[in-house]
């Protein structure tokens, strides 16, 4: 392996180093702004870690074909110092300033969407309500005055033809009369034999 490649392989690691860092303290501001559940923390670190060694591996497989050397550890380690000496306070505040944007942006969306969408939704629902509620009322006032108007009418037709109805209502009624004596007839014929039966055919 020639001098150069050694040099760019170190220079990979460190800025997998710095990256990893980043990422730490990015997931962990997040985590902690968002309140995960503590029990997730220790599988957010294994996920992190199994990660990163992907990532520092693909990336040194790259640099040099995936031969590990003490210059892999040491710029790793230099990156992650150089990280947490300069950038860690920096990368928080990015970290934090992004989240309480993106809840800004995310509350003004919700904001918008109240606005153009479920406001006029239930304006519209309320003036349904009240035309359905003033058709209604219309609606009954109007066959309150068609039935006031059709009332003399009405008793008009039934003057008319009550000579032709009160016969054949008084002949229906009969006709009803004799039907039930008819039934009750066959009901105390019913009885009489059935005592009969069980007085007489023992």
């Amino acid at each position: 392996m020639t001098l150069s490649m050694q040099w760019m392989t170190m220079a990979a690691m460190l800025l997998s180093g710095l990256g990893m860092g980043t990422v730490f303290d990015g997931y962990r501001v997040v985590s902690n702004e968002l309140k995960f559940p503590r029990w997730w923390l220790p599988v957010l670190d294994v996920i992190y870690w199994m990660a990163a060694a992907l990532v520092v591996f693909r990336v040194l497989y790259a640099s040099n074909n995936g031969e590990v050397r003490a210059y892999v550890f040491i710029g790793l380690a230099i990156g992650i110092v150089i990280y947490y000496l300069l950038l860690s306070r920096i990368v928080i505040v990015i970290v934090k300033w992004l989240i309480g944007a993106v809840r800004k942006l995310i509350s003004i969306l919700l904001k918008c969407l109240e606005i153009l969408v479920v406001k006029p939704i239930l304006l519209l629902y309320k003036l349904v309500l009240v035309i359905f509620a003033f058709g209604s009322a219309l609606t009954i006032f109007v066959l309150k005055i068609v039935l006031q108007l059709v009332r003399p009418f009405w008793k008009l037709l039934v003057w008319m033809v009550r000579p032709v109805t009160r016969p054949l209502w008084r002949w229906i009624s009969s006709y009803m009369a004799k039907w039930q004596l008819i039934n009750k007839l066959k009901r105390f014929g019913l009885l009489i034999a059935r005592m009969w039966s069980k007085w007489f055919r023992r």
